[in-house]
């Protein structure tokens, strides 16, 4: 289990944007209650996120979903898969012969 304090290990987050428009944790806190989630598995990468919807589900009187955060498949060179690094897709990666074990594993086998 997570503990994060928002003075502490994040600020001020947007809520609704100049555009008129629901931020993405607002938006998604607001689909996920509507759509009646009750579990939600992410990456690692976005606990801090998690911590500010678990915030909006306080302040709206929501029972929030139970989650968790998964480790993020890397690169041989340590780094997350992601377009923006053009890595590998997982069909790619499944069209490599690599065994899920060792992608897991950074392909360190």
């Amino acid at each position: 289990m997570c503990e994060f304090k928002a003075e502490k290990h994040f600020g001020d987050f947007v809520v609704w944007r100049a555009d008129s428009i629901p931020s993405y944790q607002l938006a998604v806190t607001v689909d996920d209650h509507l759509m009646n989630i009750s579990e939600v598995v992410r990456g690692e990468d976005l606990i801090i996120s998690t911590a500010r919807q678990l915030l909006l589900y306080e302040a709206l009187e929501w029972e929030p979903p139970s989650f968790y955060h998964c480790p993020l498949v890397l690169d041989e060179k340590g780094q997350r898969l992601a377009k923006r690094h053009q890595s590998l897709s997982l069909r790619a990666l499944r069209e490599s012969e690599k065994t899920p074990e060792q992608i897991r594993a950074g392909w360190n086998k």
